[in-house]
């Protein structure tokens, strides 16, 4: 009879490298606490990395570096969460400028909007991801996620304060962006936004 520790290692390696890992994707397989020590142990044995509470990582490996474990990205671990609860997010502030190459700057705390709940999660000493709730639907309404991004990024600039370098870098990302995407997510934008990215 397989333990809990075997079923859950053979979902993992069944579902591939670069997953977030759940406690809560394993429930059938066990009770919590069962569960929970399972992946303690996984974690201990280097199969796992640990994200925070309740949450890890099967992670890539870089080949060229001696088959070194990738942790996964701020972005990898919203988005799955975001995938989890069945909410959407949006990236804000120092973070999606950093994303588009418009600063340098590392924020140590990830802010992101949602239609979810608000909460934060810890994914490292110090450093954290943190969903703010809107009832602004519109700001989740994209269809193109990178617009979304370069939109976010100007809202954190603020009107008539982007350089001249950063609006290269933002017409180089348009570049990405298809014609219909464009027109379908432009009402949706703030009008000195809009003009920005029009006469790109």
């Amino acid at each position: 009879m397989e333990s809990v520790e075997d079923k859950i290692k053979i979902s993992i390696k069944k579902r591939g490298r670069g997953k977030l890992i759940f406690a809560g994707d394993y429930c059938s397989s066990g009770s919590s606490e069962a569960v929970f020590k399972a992946l303690q142990r996984l974690q201990k044995s280097g199969l796992l990395m640990r994200v925070a509470h309740g949450i890890y990582y099967y992670p890539k490996k870089d080949m060229k570096y001696g088959s070194t474990p990738v942790p996964p990205t701020v972005e990898e671990i919203a988005c799955g969460i975001a995938k989890r609860d069945k909410v959407r997010i949006v990236p804000t502030g120092i973070y999606a400028l950093n994303a588009l190459g418009l600063s340098t700057q590392v924020p140590a705390n990830v802010v992101f909007i949602t239609d979810g709940a608000p909460r934060r999660i810890v994914v490292g000493k110090g450093k954290g991801i943190l969903f703010k709730h809107t009832s602004e639907a519109r700001n989740l309404a994209y269809k193109s996620q990178l617009l979304m991004l370069i939109v976010a990024a100007l809202r954190e600039i603020g009107e008539g304060n982007a350089t001249p370098q950063q609006l290269e870098i933002i017409k180089s990302h348009l570049a990405n962006v298809s014609q219909k995407e464009l027109n379908k997510d432009i009402p949706l934008m703030p009008l000195w936004v809009r003009k920005i990215l029009l006469s790109q």
